[in-house]
């Protein structure tokens, strides 16, 4: 069935620019030109799969529409319909606000067709990914109030098939998290959570395109932005999971670095949750134990040296140190990729 979307926007040429584009790639469009109408519309019961709502409009802006269709939906129950806003401003504070309130992404005008298109069937990917897992573990939780891990499992695997180097990726980092983390004297319980932290942390890179993560050229700027989304992709997929809240954690933050430089919020030392700092040594090693686009799996006093050589920069000093005895005991190097 073909993608509902519903574009509102006061001016008459962004309504058809946008409906042209999304009608040509074969998505059901209907457009409104202004937030009371948009409201009216969902107020009979009318549900898109996606909204794209101009921020700037007078009357009632996008911010204020957002806000009323909310409301609405609390009223009449159902799941939230995902808004992107547009906006011709490039507004640090009115991005901010606008992901505060709720919506999944902002999309720049002019339009660009191909970014509009690919932003708007990314956005229903992850919603979608989110409603499944959601409805998983609502089911599960009915059952024995734990998480399937035969679904995790399955969704951990359909992540990596994204790429073709890295088979098996996210099951080894979970793993190698637990194992981590029983070093530490997490108890049973705790080390079961960050092995599903482990197997979820690259959720998010469901909504970059295949052609970028399997690339064996540098990455363009662009590129590399694509990437770098992922973790707050992958945090918005898994927050919103009630009966595990603390999966968005390792997502969301195992891609900062001890010293600060890492990303999407340059965490440093402490301020990164302890599960995402061992999920990024896990991560580390298992990147340069692996097969890539790019070169085959390092040797491993390779690995051993570089794992040395991030202790107190890109790694926790106490969870570096852990790993090198891990692999100093890995006599034969089985703890790889096979």
């Amino acid at each position: 069935m073909a993608e509902w979307i519903a574009v509102v926007d006061d001016d008459a040429m962004n309504l058809r620019t946008a409906g042209m584009i999304l009608s040509k790639n074969g998505m059901r469009v209907t457009a409104f030109k202004s937030g009371q109408l948009l409201l009216d519309y969902v107020s009979q019961g009318n549900r898109p799969d996606l909204i794209l709502l101009d921020v700037m409009m007078p009357e009632m802006d996008g911010f204020e529409t957002i806000v009323k269709i909310r409301d609405l939906e609390k009223t009449m129950g159902g799941e939230e319909i995902p808004v992107i806003f547009l906006t011709a401003n490039d507004d640090e504070s009115a991005e901010t606000k606008g992901l505060s309130l709720g919506a999944m992404d902002f999309i720049k005008k002019p339009f660009v067709p191909d970014v509009l298109v690919m932003r708007v069937r990314h956005t229903i990917e992850l919603v979608c990914l989110q409603r499944d897992l959601e409805s998983e573990v609502i089911k599960k939780t009915r059952e024995n109030e734990e998480l399937s891990i035969q679904v995790v499992l399955a969704i951990a695997d359909a992540i990596d098939a994204k790429d073709t180097y890295t088979n098996g990726h996210s099951r080894r980092v979970a793993k190698y998290s637990r194992d981590i983390a029983a070093r530490l004297g997490y108890t049973e319980q705790q080390q079961s959570d960050i092995y599903m932290m482990g197997l979820l942390h690259d959720v998010g890179k469901i909504g970059v395109p295949d052609a970028v993560i399997n690339k064996p050229a540098k990455l363009t700027d662009e590129e590399f932005e694509l990437i770098k989304s992922h973790p707050e992709r992958g945090a918005r997929i898994l927050e919103n999971i009630k009966a595990m809240p603390q999966l968005a954690t390792g997502a969301m933050w195992h891609h900062e670095k001890y010293n600060g430089t890492g990303y999407p919020d340059g965490l440093a030392g402490t301020d990164i949750p302890i599960e995402a700092r061992i999920i990024a040594v896990a991560d580390a090693y298992d990147a340069m134990s692996s097969r890539r686009s790019y070169r085959d799996a390092l040797p491993q006093d390779v690995v051993r040296s570089e794992i040395e050589r991030g202790r107190g920069t890109q790694f926790d000093p106490a969870i570096a140190d852990i790993m090198i005895r891990m692999i100093e005991e890995d006599d034969g190097y089985a703890m790889r990729e096979h």
